[in-house]
């Protein structure tokens, strides 16, 4: 599981699992001069239908979206799975509060009973978890990383050194006379006037080579076989940091965490580290 792959979405979606589950624990109803008022774990049809099955619901949605791969039981997706739980919370809550004593409404006459904190709060709390767990992947402000990822460390060339220092390819070397660059003892050239130095041929640019970056997407984006089968192989999530090892036209090989390699065919908008 890549927790650096959850989003903000998910981040609200955990967030107001929070508040159901606090929720739980408040009065269902509000009555003057009630001291014994009942909370959500006194009835068990409401508590698994509302407090419990969104706290599911929202396990589903945060665990199916840190995995690397889709994960399904009985051909059930377990992301949708969890979206339909909380969209199924947020509707029985709803009518919860409106109609809270159902059948027994009538026992109530002339008394002043309401609807307690723990409906109201497990209503807002219901509401917050289906929108959340709809929108993430539509919305891309929710789209983005809910842990920042570090910045990877650029590694210095094998051998390289600081310009001028000892050692630089065309630095006076102790002892060595000349211009930098000029072998020990080397002589003018002819139709040089004697005690001037040749001077060192300019040296030509090297090619231009693609050279490995890390990048992170801005939106899940499917990463294909290099082959060019247009079965996705693995999907790139936002908020983890990938390795460019080739370019392939427009697009780029890119390596996953666990070794796999593959065509990133849609490059637009991607953040190079």
């Amino acid at each position: 599981m890549n927790i650096r792959s959850l989003t903000r979405g998910d981040g609200v979606v955990i967030g107001a699992a929070v508040l159901l589950f606090i929720a739980s624990f408040l009065n269902t109803y509000s009555a003057e001069g009630d001291s014994k008022i009942p909370n959500a774990w006194d009835n068990l049809g409401l508590v698994m239908s509302v407090y419990v099955g969104g706290i599911i619901g929202a396990a589903l949605v945060v665990v199916a979206r840190a995995l690397p791969e889709p994960r399904k039981v009985a051909g059930l997706d377990l992301g949708q799975v969890g979206v339909a739980l909380t969209l199924f919370v947020a509707w029985t809550s709803l009518w919860s509060i409106i109609d809270p004593f159902g059948a027994f409404s009538d026992n109530f006459d002339g008394t002043d009973v309401g609807a307690g904190i723990g409906l109201i709060l497990g209503l807002i709390g219901a509401i917050v978890l289906a929108g959340a767990a709809v929108a993430t992947p539509l919305v891309p402000a929710l789209q983005a990383g809910l842990v920042p990822a570090p910045k990877p460390l650029q590694p210095q060339p094998y051998g390289a050194q600081p310009p001028g220092g000892y050692g630089y390819p065309g630095a006076q070397q102790p002892g060595q006379g000349g211009q930098p660059g000029q072998p020990y003892g080397g002589q003018p050239q002819p139709g040089q006037p004697f005690g001037a130095q040749p001077q060192a041929s300019a040296p030509q640019p090297p090619a231009a080579e693609f050279s490995p970056f890390w990048f992170a997407v801005p939106v899940p984006r499917p990463l294909f076989a290099e082959d060019g089968s247009p079965t996705p192989i693995a999907e790139l999530a936002p908020g983890t940091w990938y390795l460019a090892v080739e370019q392939r036209g427009p697009g780029l090989v890119a390596q996953t965490q666990d070794g796999r390699r593959g065509v990133l065919q849609d490059t637009s908008g991607i953040q190079r580290g």
